[in-house]
């Protein structure tokens, strides 16, 4: 006979995963709120001293906090669908919204750049004269701020890749701000008003280089691609050690949203093994070395395997093993 026995029905473990991610969507939505808010007044703050001193790096840079406003709106926007419950029509909930958000501002922070690119070319065949003094005082400001905002998001971003991404923004804002400060000293103390269009190149690819691995992750994460941190053939072989087991196929493994593993599997085990002991190994085995905790396993005998494991998920060849 076949069994299919779903690790995720068990209510206690549920519930710790609901419990654990609502208090984390819970802190994300209160630490994004609080770094919105700082990043829209010192938004306004260096808008008006872009209009003082006449600095078009300032208002470069205020434009470039605009973005992390969007971004940061968008991250929050993200959260709170995310924390909504799953329904009929949504059995995961919404819980990719996150990596869209993710995905989108990866790609925004790469058009920005490309701007930069283009505004740096043509301060570089016109630099502006402006007020050094005051530009430098206004950028350590924000400097200041976005110092704080990422220090509010920091340790988060290695696990969410919503807050990774606004994380980045506050990042590229920040560097933004080095950029112009250190423009300042070059024209204060040299003369050299191209400095802004040549700082302003190194920072747009600091930019770049972080936003192509932030595109890259969360587009894996919606293409239920192998999470990078797994391997594959070492879940394999894991669950094939496990005492009883015979063979195992339809093996995935994907990222329903960032810092959730889920897996499925087709396992086919001897008669005298205990099914619920199985897969209670099984879950821990899985959880303690891969740190999967969505599972799916299928439990069958060598009297009746399934024979139709050879395609799945709209006829995308499934992950098996050709062990003799």
């Amino acid at each position: 006979m076949k069994t299919s026995l779903d690790g995720h029905h068990h209510s206690s473990e549920h519930h710790h995963h609901h419990t654990h991610r609502h208090r984390r969507s819970s802190d994300n939505w209160r630490r994004l709120s609080l770094v919105l808010s700082l990043t829209v007044i010192y938004m306004i703050a260096e808008a008006i001293g872009a209009w003082w001193t006449g600095s078009l790096a300032l208002l470069a840079d205020a434009g470039h906090m605009f973005t992390d406003v969007a971004a940061l709106a968008l991250a929050l926007t993200a959260v709170w669908f995310g924390s909504r419950p799953a329904t009929s029509k949504k059995t995961f909930g919404y819980y990719r919204l996150e990596i869209i958000a993710a995905l989108v501002n990866g790609v925004a922070l790469v058009v920005m750049s490309l701007f930069i690119f283009y505004g740096a070319y043509e301060r570089w065949l016109d630099p502006p004269v402006i007020r050094s003094g005051p530009m430098i005082v206004v950028a350590a400001g924000g400097l200041a701020i976005n110092l704080i905002c990422a220090w509010i998001l920091h340790g988060h971003d290695e696990i969410d890749l919503n807050i990774r991404g606004a994380w980045m923004h506050v990042i590229g804002d920040a560097l933004g701000s080095v950029a112009a400060i250190l423009a300042g000293f070059c024209m204060l103390l040299f003369g050299w008003y191209a400095a802004d269009a040549v700082f302003s190149v190194v920072i747009s690819l600091l930019i770049i280089w972080g936003s192509v691995r932030l595109i890259r992750e969360s587009t894996n994460v919606l293409l239920e691609g192998t999470p990078a941190h797994i391997n594959l053939a070492a879940v394999e072989d894991a669950i094939l050690a496990t005492q009883g087991v015979s063979d195992v196929h339809d093996l995935h493994v994907w990222t329903i949203t960032s810092g959730r593993e889920a897996l499925s599997a087709h396992v086919i085990h001897s008669e005298s093994i205990s099914q619920p002991d199985l897969l209670r190994e099984l879950r821990t085995k899985l959880y303690d070395r891969f740190g999967v905790d969505h599972l799916t396993i299928q439990m069958e005998t060598p009297d009746f395997e399934d024979e139709t494991f050879h395609f799945c998920h709209a006829g995308t060849a499934c992950f098996r093993s050709e062990r003799n």
